[in-house]
């Protein structure tokens, strides 16, 4: 489990296709405390990774040909910067919401836009993909813990603060980019109950 709430960027230095489809991903992920140890779940742009190996500051994820097809990871070059961030353990402050790091699926920047100090992030999806998302809910988008302002059917609509716009990877998004989105896990339960 995770929050949501980014703990590093990395910048993706390696990335080699591997058989049946998968590729191994290498990351710049600077230093963290305590260190990262390998077999540890990470959080990258949304996606539950395990940590393969460490290289100095870089860690190795080895990405299924499954996730490379319903994330926005194989669409990622060398020099992208990736958002990270640690699994949830007992006792950790939850500053976002609950994500699972499970993508349900890849949705489209429609438009980038400015609000007063805010930054205003639209994104356009499938309905199925988009059915789970309510009015001052919680979506994750590249693995970001975001509250939507605004929505319909096939797009929606969230703010961001400029502290979480300069110190993740949404900084780099552009009109026609592909996010990575994950609904939120309760309202999963409640719809398909």
């Amino acid at each position: 489990m995770f929050t949501g709430i980014i703990q590093n960027t990395g910048r993706l230095i390696g990335r080699t296709v591997v058989a049946g489809g998968g590729a191994r991903l290498e990351a710049r992920a600077g230093s963290w405390d305590p260190p990262v140890a390998a077999g540890e779940s990470i959080s990258v742009q949304g996606a539950c990774l395990t940590v393969s190996g460490i290289h100095g500051d870089a860690l190795v994820f080895d990405v299924l040909a499954e996730t490379l097809a319903r994330t926005n990871l194989g669409d990622k070059r060398v020099g992208d910067r990736l958002n990270l961030e640690r699994s949830l353990r007992m006792g950790d402050f939850m500053g976002g919401h609950l994500v699972t790091g499970h993508v349900d699926g890849r949705a489209i920047v429609a438009a980038t836009g400015r609000a007063g100090g805010d930054r205003v992030l639209s994104i356009e999806g499938g309905a199925d993909l988009l059915s789970g998302i309510v009015m001052k809910g919680s979506v994750a988008i590249d693995g970001v813990s975001l509250t939507i302002s605004d929505g319909s059917a096939n797009r929606c609509e969230v703010r961001i603060i400029p502290f979480t716009w300069e110190h993740t990877s949404l900084h780099d998004l552009r009109q026609g980019d592909s996010v990575n989105i994950e609904t939120d896990l309760i309202g999963k339960y409640v719809q398909k109950y």
